[in-house]
């Protein structure tokens, strides 16, 4: 089983021909709806790529709370140590352009409330695999991997939204997820390049086991006790890039539920986070196992 603690946000999504510039207004589409939230929609990721999952986060008192309990239950995920706490659910503010690039700003609404008192050892029962980011508070995500790392689970990271961790935050961790940006913020340069990107990967390991760096279109570079490599993309007509990362980790993390090889499991990821750019949204957009497997078939 896979467990997930994190956010859980409704995406209010507009699409733009450009982003504006400070001090501008420029008109956006209708707006719309979604599901999202970096953790709820890692939770989704990984139930579409076939893991059995359990989402621990907080919800608000209002509407969007319903709408985000039953959407996860819709996708077969254990909602039952979800809190509820009384403000508003958590909501993200997208602006979509013609290149089908995003830009998003979060307010964590009951996101912020999720303290470490709200885990227990229960919380990570069975767990093979915890999955955390950072739209929680850091005390709690930190809290979360310690039960993790004591319960024998693999404990993966998702260094998003980006912030400088010391080496004693990410000693519970099994395995470190970042993009180049906030590889950057830990090693201080992002990579500019597969062979830099390599390189840095390698360095992230004198912080934890594994160090992932996923590189957009171009896809991943992983780094191990039994080696390193990069996994390039697939190439897709990219429409909207919202939740490609989460797409990447929720496949990444299935598979290795299934004791599949790092670079395999990597190689999913990447698989994975093609497709969920080529749909608009966040959950919308992420593949299901048989779309990952016809992916790699070809």
């Amino acid at each position: 089983m896979i467990v997930v603690v994190g956010s859980l946000n409704l995406d209010y999504v507009t699409r733009v021909e450009r982003h504006p510039k400070p001090g501008e207004t420029i008109l956006g589409s209708d707006l719309e709806l979604h599901p999202g939230g970096k953790g709820a929609n890692q939770a989704v990721a990984a139930a579409r790529a076939g893991a059995a999952v359990r989402m621990v986060g907080c919800v608000g008192s209002d509407l969007a709370a319903n709408l985000l309990r039953t959407n996860l239950e819709h996708e077969g995920i254990d909602t039952s140590s979800l809190e509820t706490r009384q403000t508003a659910s958590g909501s993200a503010f997208i602006t979509l352009n013609a290149q089908g690039q995003n830009t998003i700003v979060v307010s964590l609404g009951a996101n912020s409330q999720l303290r470490p008192s709200d885990l227990r050892a229960s919380t990570v029962a069975n767990a093979k695999v915890l999955l955390l980011q950072l739209e929680i508070p850091l005390e709690t995500t930190l809290a979360a991997a310690k039960l993790g790392r004591v319960a024998g689970s693999r404990v993966i990271l998702n260094l998003a939204p980006a912030r400088h961790l010391e080496p004693n935050q990410l000693r519970d961790v099994t395995t470190l997820v970042v993009n180049e940006s906030e590889a950057g913020v830990l090693l201080g340069r992002a990579p500019q390049n597969i062979k830099e990107a390599l390189l840095e990967a390698q360095a992230l390991r004198e912080l934890v086991p594994e160090a992932i760096i996923t590189l957009g279109a171009s896809g991943a570079v992983y780094a191990s006790s039994a080696g390193e490599g990069h996994i390039p993309s697939f190439p897709v007509k990219v429409v909207d890039s919202t939740a490609a990362g989460d797409a990447f980790i929720g496949a990444f993390a299935a598979a290795l539920c299934e004791d599949v090889p790092l670079e395999q499991a990597v190689r999913r990821g990447v698989a994975a986070g093609a497709l969920a750019c080529t749909r608009i949204g966040a959950q919308p957009s992420l593949p299901f196992e048989s779309d990952v497997d016809m992916l790699l078939k070809k």
